[in-house]
């Protein structure tokens, strides 16, 4: 394997590798097409296993290879990685990227105001504004694909009890469930227990009839279970805290981002969000998004809406990773 040379990033506290040098050719017309080739190839997806895994990454690393976009009218594409595989939407990692976007020039900025980055990723087309004043990055919103709810009142049989789950797409699928409801709350405490029950209510929802997409059978399945305190309502709108426990029992450090447009989708259903307020989206670190509906629209013949969700992204470093070939670990292993 040639070297691998990456730009780290973190969003809200949570990490994002991106893949500058050394990544092998992933063909396809589109990214949904060229995320299939990657899942397929032993060669590419060795890459993913030498970035995540230890001793170079841990079981909560997140990464994306950059790609090409699906046409000329975007600045480029994305296919996001984690330990277990490759999702299809990733928030903070497009905040990220944004950031990256522009403080490397691959998208013109000036000094002061708004800049859009153009990014397609595997459940659509996503923007970026980036947000400058005095030549520094104050801020970024990236504006999703359509979010929806599918239902408000799934039931959940659990080892803590029957729960109800509300469960809507913001890029992939999550399983809203309120921690008070499995007798838990979203704070370092009870971090092992969060992991255990929202991996129980993905698994238990994955391969119902909830978590089927209805036009493209590759953003199927429950992506992620997102636990929830809600915190009450301000002047503003909902505050809310969670944490997203995805893929297979990965914890988001941030407050999510996809899943932060899967919980408006919901706030917005129950009659939460009034014109003009934002949802206050905090994590389990106590760093927060803001996010907001921006208009409603009709997707595949139901009511979904634009969500904008807003936060920042700093750089962590700058890597080359290599392997060596007398190497017994190879790309790497997982411990827990």
């Amino acid at each position: 394997m040639q070297p691998v040379s990456v730009v780290d990033y973190h969003t809200a506290g949570e990490p994002f590798r991106i893949v500058v040098d050394g990544l092998p050719d992933i063909p396809g017309a589109t990214v949904p097409d060229r995320r299939t080739f990657a899942m397929g190839s032993a060669e590419v997806d060795a890459v993913r296993q030498l970035l995540v895994n230890e001793p170079r990454g841990h079981a909560d690393m997140y990464g994306g290879f950059v790609v090409p976009g699906n046409d000329s009218d975007a600045d480029f594409g994305v296919l996001f990685w984690h330990k277990d595989g490759y999702s299809t939407a990733c928030g903070h990692g497009t905040i990220a990227l944004g950031v990256w976007a522009v403080e490397t020039g691959r998208v013109t900025a000036s000094a002061d105001g708004d800049t859009s980055v153009v990014i397609d990723v595997p459940s659509g087309r996503v923007v970026a504004r980036v947000t400058f004043s005095g030549g520094v990055v104050q801020r970024v919103a990236f504006r999703n694909v359509p979010s929806y709810v599918v239902t408000r009142s799934a039931v959940v049989e659990t080892s803590r009890g029957s729960v109800e789950a509300g469960i809507s797409f913001g890029g992939a699928y999550y399983a809203s469930v309120a921690a008070s409801s499995v007798g838990l709350e979203v704070t370092p405490k009870h971090y092992a227990d969060l992991i255990a029950i929202g991996r129980e209510i993905k698994w238990t929802l994955n391969d119902t009839p909830w978590a089927r997409h209805p036009t493209d059978s590759r953003l199927d399945g429950i992506y992620g279970t997102i636990l929830y305190d809600d915190l009450g309502q301000t002047p503003d709108g909902p505050h809310q805290r969670n944490v997203a426990i995805f893929a297979d029992g990965e914890v988001d450090r941030s407050p999510c981002g996809s899943g932060t447009s899967a919980r408006l989708a919901l706030l917005d259903a129950e009659g939460r969000l009034s014109p003009g307020q934002f949802l206050h989206h905090d994590s389990i670190v106590n760093t927060t998004f803001l996010g907001r509906v921006v208009s409603e629209v009709i997707v595949d013949d139901q009511p979904a809406v634009i969500t904008e969700v807003e936060g920042n992204s700093y750089r962590t470093g700058t890597a080359t990773f290599t392997l060596d070939p007398h190497d017994p670990l190879g790309t790497g292993f997982t411990l827990r």
